[in-house]
């Protein structure tokens, strides 16, 4: 398995094309032109809607800041730095009212006939054991990694730490932190 290392500060921001905030993308899988699976980092700056992605499954979570509303068909979802990551369709481009000033949220977006995909909180010592075709690690906090039992691989604040073909194993997450700001994501193929 090769671990592959991607930090937020080295990846140019593109700025949406409604003018409400900017877009890191941190990991488009397999490729740039026809990915299956997409990890961004976005800032949001202001009210307003969401692009719709039709076809596409989505999951959101707060990263930093006050936190958003988003408005979706089943009602107001309020998401703060503590909240568990929201999964919805991309078809709903849900409303986006912020609580009190910009925000920094996670994205990870999947094409739905190609396979399912899970974002979650990740707690220190617990361990993520999985068999997806890819897996990744998001921290906005500074965390030290174990995968199996190989050496302890040091993360930055805001960095992606990713693996594809044969992404298994038992990653365990180390942080100085009691409540670490730090997500596991997966994704699984339709034909696995």
């Amino acid at each position: 398995m090769t671990l592959h290392l991607v930090h937020c500060d080295k990846v140019d921001p593109t700025r949406w094309r409604n003018g409400g905030g900017r877009t890191r993308e941190l990991l488009a899988w397999p490729t740039r032109d026809d990915w299956t699976v997409r990890i961004s980092v976005a800032d949001i700056d202001r009210d307003g809607p969401f692009s719709a992605y039709p076809d596409i499954d989505r999951w959101f979570a707060v990263v930093e800041g006050a936190g958003v509303v988003l408005s979706l068909g089943d009602g107001r979802h309020v998401l703060g730095t503590d909240s568990a990551p929201l999964h919805f369709r991309g078809e709903q481009a849900p409303g986006c009212e912020l609580v009190d000033g910009a925000t920094r949220d996670l994205n990870l977006m999947v094409r739905r006939h190609r396979g399912r995909s899970t974002l979650q909180r990740a707690e220190p010592g617990v361990e993520f054991h999985d068999r997806a075709t890819l897996r990744a690690l998001f921290c906005a906090d500074a965390v030290t990694l174990q995968v199996d039992g190989s050496d302890a691989c040091r993360l930055a604040p805001y960095s992606l730490l990713w693996a594809d073909g044969g992404a298994h194993g038992r990653w365990r997450l180390h942080g100085v932190l009691e409540r670490l700001r730090a997500w596991w994501l997966a994704f699984e193929s339709a034909g696995t």
